[in-house]
């Protein structure tokens, strides 16, 4: 297996709360992975110190992409690198269409200008597959969207942009059953051998139908317990009191 990321005995903090410590992860190409944990557990702090956000201090220890560490590189840098995080609450943008945010973003990514008509056929039949309609392309990024079209909107990002690691940080937040099964369905379609995904939620509904490689449970600030999809069955039966007493 090649090793697609690696975290290092990570500490992150924001100001003088620790949120993290010694925390380890790899995940390698072609994998799926799961981070669960009960709320404030700190899930979401690591898909951001990933990602490079400013807001989180990395007080020690490394995250390596492909071999090399981007501690030191900015959110756009490692966008560039091939990392997406998709986010539990996107923001507006008024101003930009979402049309024209996706094909600027994937230029941006590949540095390459995508040729219009046929970047617009793309995404049309990605909306299509989705569940967005089409006049959705021209309306402002997320403005007015309902959180379900918010969430479909980021998975429509994710096909476009084609990333090698994908981290889905609580996807399924606020949507219903119908359209959990929609962006299951395009995570699904985003999975191959060269790529892999970080899927973060705290619960199973996402993941129900995608085959998972790896589930990490985060409890006391660091990874406490690893296991296959047995754990999300515990979860789903018991809720994370099911796992007390488990091998870490």
């Amino acid at each position: 297996m090649e090793p697609l990321l690696e975290i290092r005995k990570l500490s992150v903090a924001v100001g003088e709360k620790l949120i993290l410590r010694d925390l380890d992860l790899v995940v390698n190409k072609g994998e799926t992975h799961v981070l669960m944990g009960q709320n404030g557990s700190g899930k979401s702090t690591l898909a951001s110190a990933v990602m490079g956000s400013p807001v989180y201090t990395i007080i020690s220890g490394d995250i390596l992409f492909e071999g090399e560490s981007i501690l030191e590189e900015s959110p756009d840098k490692r966008a560039k690198r091939g990392i997406f995080l998709s986010f539990q609450n996107p923001e507006e943008v008024p101003g930009i269409s979402l049309e024209n945010f996706l094909r600027t973003a994937k230029g941006a990514v590949s540095g390459e200008k995508p040729r219009i008509m046929q970047f617009k056929k793309d995404v049309r039949a990605r909306m299509e597959q989705l569940g967005i309609a089409e006049d959705y392309a021209n309306r402002e990024l997320n403005v007015g969207f309902s959180g379900g079209e918010k969430k479909k909107s980021e998975i429509l990002q994710l096909l476009t942009l084609n990333p090698k690691l994908a981290i889905l940080d609580e996807a399924d937040s606020g949507l219903d059953v119908d359209a959990v099964k929609i962006v299951s369905d395009g995570v699904s379609r985003f999975r191959n051998a060269d790529n892999a995904l970080l899927i973060i939620t705290h619960n199973s509904k996402l993941v129900e139908d995608i085959a998972v490689d790896k589930v990490h449970i985060l409890s006391g600030k660091k990874i406490g317990l690893e296991g296959g999809a047995e754990l999300i069955a515990k979860i789903t039966e018991g809720g994370f009191a099911a796992l007390n007493g488990m091998d870490v």
